[in-house]
């Protein structure tokens, strides 16, 4: 055996890894976009750590399994749709219903005027549910599925809006959305007139939640891995144009609602500026390995053992910003809501829905 040596033994192991990284290279589901990072955000400012999020009530612990959004309706009563197919509610006395079981992973709902509920399915669309049955309302846009249903917001007049996540990739593939880099999200409205959907809005960095603004002339919506939320104008002399309603946020925005004032907005944000992503976004190859194994990801807490809500000004003004920056009581949120002295947050990892006394 004198001929193996030093030499060719890392040749040969040189060799094994070129074919393996050929063959992730063939193989990846994914085609790699522009690198979509921005440098690492400075805590400054209204972003100073301040771990107020550390003092938040677990509300449903152990009742509720990944409640990523809630709704309020006229009655005080809190719905939450959660990753085990349960719309669940608690009432005004603090006590908790398992109300409807409708299937999926649920997402981002809301409560529709006519006292029903709608929510987000990412596979099935769009879902009315009420006491009496589950049906869908939109799935298609021309005979095309939408893909990734994810957040809905009701209009005066009935109309919805809502986010198509991505057009590639569905929810249970959504990381590999963020490490492409291809903006595939959609601003979507449903027409309850016509009962059609159309698109407002396409190329989209991971469109995620969806805001009326107070005289509804607008739909604020998040671009979660381009780190800012958009105005597009729906009345008005600048109906059917896009701006910038915040930029260059601290991480990606997921859920936005809209304020008490009727001037601002809570932003729930997920920690994905952080070190580790800013080397894999440097390096090309990098971005393939973690798309054909993402749960790498999971190893740099690239959501997790984080959790931060901002309040934004109608014109990008940060107002205040309340975080856990080490995720000891809450890591992770998706969602805010004012309702009267408190602010609840969703979140996805968790079996709690949080409260936080903003008095």
């Amino acid at each position: 055996m004198s001929w193996i040596t030093p030499s060719t033994v890392a040749t040969a192991v040189s060799a094994c890894l070129v074919a393996w990284l050929l063959q992730i290279i063939a193989y990846s589901p994914i085609s790699l976009g522009p690198s979509i990072f921005q440098s690492d955000y400075k805590s400054e400012g209204h972003f100073v750590k301040n771990n107020v999020l550390q003092s938040v009530e677990k509300l449903g612990e152990g009742f509720l399994y990944g409640p990523e959004d809630l709704a309020v309706d006229s009655n005080g009563l809190i719905y939450t749709a959660t990753q085990d197919g349960w719309i669940k509610r608690m009432h005004p006395n603090g006590s908790w219903e398992e109300w409807k079981e409708v299937g999926g992973s649920l997402l981002g709902l809301t409560v529709s005027k006519s006292g029903h509920i709608i929510v987000c399915d990412p596979a099935r669309g769009l879902l009315k549910v009420s006491d009496e049955e589950v049906s869908v309302i939109a799935s298609e846009i021309e005979g095309e599925k939408i893909r990734f249903v994810d957040a809905v917001v009701e209009s005066s007049d009935g109309s919805l809006y809502f986010s198509d996540a991505s057009t590639k990739f569905p929810y249970s593939q959504c990381i590999l959305d963020f490490v492409e880099g291809v903006p595939y999200g959609r601003l979507l409205k449903y027409d309850p007139k016509t009962k059609k959907t159309s698109v407002l809005l396409d190329g989209l960095g991971f469109a995620n939640g969806v805001a009326l603004s107070a005289s509804e002339d607008y739909v604020a919506i998040c671009e979660t891995w381009k780190f800012r939320c958009l105005k597009y104008w729906i009345k008005g002399e600048k109906s059917g144009k896009t701006e910038v309603l915040v930029d260059n946020l601290p991480g990606g925005p997921d859920n936005i609602n809209l304020a008490s004032d009727g001037h601002s907005y809570w932003i729930a944000i997920l920690k994905l500026r952080i070190k580790a992503v800013q080397f894999m976004f440097e390096y090309p190859i990098l971005r393939h390995i973690f798309a054909r194994y993402p749960s790498i990801l999971n190893w740099f807490g690239v959501t997790t053992g984080w959790a931060m809500v901002a309040k934004v000004g109608e014109d990008g003004t940060i107002i205040k910003m309340f975080d856990d920056s080490n995720g000891k009581v809450i890591s992770f949120v998706t969602s805010a809501m004012e309702v009267g002295e408190y602010l609840y947050l969703g979140n996805l990892n968790t079996k709690f829905l949080g409260r936080l006394n903003l008095k």
